[in-house]
């Protein structure tokens, strides 16, 4: 059974019990005159049905529907004529306020309508209890002193009834803002991750395979006029390496290092692929120190980068790779070329690529012009841990 369902089960059950009490005492009194006694059963009964018909629906504290202007002036109204024919007729009749005065909350379309209409209430059943005192000074103190307090205590009742129900309200609708807002973070997460993977992807990509790529395409050129076995080599090389490369992405792990050797191997062993297929001379000064495993991922993908942009745009005759460690690492491309190279002039996917992937591990990429010509490259890496020599 639903919530709404047990509240009415309960208002069922208690009006149900105060019908028959006060159909009883209705019967077992003294009639003032011969008859009366049907009258309150009717009048109790019929305060039960306009209960029954009409105010049951409306008996939930947070969920019931609110009565349309016409359902709860004629709810209310039924209600306080019925009491005041009893009470005008019976004063034990007043016990049925306990029923009367929350119907009259319950049906009301706002508080201030509810207060107004208890206050209403109360000054009818002075009066009726007033006529049924003979019109006497003393009845009309006692009916009003009856009625003042009972509708005293329903207006303070129904106002703190009426401030849990709303801060219950207010609760529930907090509480939905904050499922959606936390659905609305997740979603924002997982498409960040995406993103953040597809840019790590990226990067990957163009610093991997598309280097190899791009050096099988100008050996593949060079081969095609000189037909030479050596040409023809480093092509099968350049293409062993892209294959490698592009397994190790596949599973997610990184081909920059070779385990087994330093850092200052890789970039030497990569200043010497270089060398061969471009003809550019490539000195290569590296520190024999241990670096962590995110940091020599990224100084060897911007070595790569570096010296790809050599080739692509540098027309130089000689390049050098310099790496320093000390309480940062500090990686140095440079030529003796054209210059002219800028991080954000829109050539291409490069050096806002390494920008990007040096500032995830809290660094900083520089690139100027070198004098007397040519560009020098700068990555600086700070290191957080103490450098051990290998």
């Amino acid at each position: 059974m639903s919530r709404i369902g047990r509240e009415q089960l309960g208002w069922d059950i208690a009006v149900g019990a105060l019908m028959i009490v006060m159909s009883v005492l209705a019967l077992t009194e003294e009639p003032r005159t011969p008859g009366t006694q049907w009258i309150l059963v009717v009048v109790a009964l019929a305060i039960g049905a306009v209960y029954a018909f009409g105010a049951r629906r409306y008996v939930s504290i947070r969920e019931s529907p609110i009565p349309s202007p016409a359902a709860s002036y004629a709810l209310q109204f039924s209600l306080m004529a019925l009491l005041a024919i009893g009470v005008a007729i019976q004063p034990s009749m007043l016990l049925l306020q306990t029923i009367v005065l929350p119907l009259l909350w319950m049906t009301a379309r706002s508080p201030r309508q509810a207060i107004v209409a208890t206050v209403i209430n109360a000054v009818i059943l002075g009066l009726s209890y007033w006529s049924w005192g003979g019109f006497e000074t003393w009845a009309l103190l006692a009916g009003f002193l009856t009625s003042g307090l009972s509708a005293a205590f329903s207006i303070a009742l129904g106002l703190w009834i009426t401030r849990i129900a709303e801060w219950g309200a207010e609760r529930q609708r907090l509480l939905s803002d904050l499922t959606a807002a936390q659905a609305d973070l997740d979603a924002a997460s997982r498409e960040a991750g995406a993103t953040a993977e597809r840019e790590r992807l990226a990067r990957d990509v163009h610093d991997t395979i598309a280097q190899s790529l791009t050096s099988i395409v100008m050996l593949a050129e060079r081969a095609g006029r000189d037909g030479s076995a050596t040409t023809i080599a480093l092509i099968e090389d350049a293409a062993r390496d892209a294959l490698r490369e592009a397994r190790a992405l596949v599973v997610v792990e990184s081909p920059a290092t070779d385990p087994s050797g330093s850092l200052a191997q890789a970039l030497q062993r990569l200043g010497e692929r270089f060398a061969h297929e471009t003809g550019t001379a490539v000195h290569v000064e590296a520190s024999e120190w241990t670096v962590p495993r995110d940091v020599q991922v990224v100084l060897l993908r911007c070595a790569q980068e570096g010296l790809a942009n050599v080739r692509k745009h540098a027309a130089a005759d000689t390049a050098r790779l310099t790496l320093q460690v000390g309480s940062d690492a500090v990686l140095r491309v440079s030529d003796d070329g054209q210059g002219g190279a800028e991080i954000d002039a829109g050539n291409g996917f490069g050096l806002a690529g390494m920008r990007d992937r040096v500032a995830l591990v809290g660094g900083i990429l520089d690139v100027r012009d070198a004098e007397p010509t040519g560009t020098v490259l700068t990555v600086r890496i700070p290191l957080n841990e103490e450098k051990d020599l290998s």
